[in-house]
């Protein structure tokens, strides 16, 4: 990582620690585990500093990969998606879209909104990964559209099962940071 990069990985991960690690409490996590820490991401990701360097890292992961969009499961992925899209531009535009949990029941009444299209190629963001349930709902409905998933990209992985769930559904994953970054 270019020197630069690393700079802006090491303030994020300050931030992160400081703004979003919660620790010390019981907390239940997505996948149901019971946990003495959570990673609240929305705290770092809606502040100013945290977005920017969010989003550099981030564009800087996947600038060099051939896709048409950039998506992820609401609400965790929404923040980093948008940050996303922002950052690609002019460089490298690239869409974006989230997957809803479940239909809203109203409006166009879709699991997807924004700019998917069939068979494009997407990386599928998360703010904190666990063991990968989670996105692994916007993975459903991303095939459904007979597209193709690249890999999905988690800002911090928890270390607790998700690389190896993906590997086995066949999906590549990397991590900006893990649990370990934070010890």
């Amino acid at each position: 990582m270019r020197a630069e990069l690393l700079e802006k990985r090491n303030r994020l991960r300050e931030l992160i620690r400081r703004r979003s690690l919660l620790q010390n409490r019981d907390f239940v996590l997505s996948s149901g585990r019971s946990s003495s820490f959570f990673f609240d991401m929305k705290r770092t990701l809606l502040d100013p500093e945290g977005a920017t360097l969010a989003a550099d890292l981030l564009f800087d992961m996947i600038r060099a990969e051939d896709i048409d969009a950039v998506g992820g499961l609401e609400t965790g992925a929404i923040p980093i998606v948008a940050l996303v899209c922002a950052r690609s531009w002019p460089e490298k535009p690239i869409s974006g879209f989230f997957v809803r949990k479940e239909m809203k029941g109203h409006g166009t009444d879709q699991r997807i909104d924004g700019l998917l299209e069939t068979r494009q190629r997407v990386i599928l963001f998360e703010d904190v990964t666990t063991t990968g349930g989670s996105v692994m709902q916007a993975v459903e409905q991303v095939r459904r559209r007979d597209c193709r998933i690249v890999k999905i990209i988690s800002i911090v992985d928890r270390l607790e099962g998700a690389a190896e769930n993906f590997i086995k559904a066949g999906i590549a994953f990397e991590a900006l940071l893990t649990w370990r970054d934070f010890g």
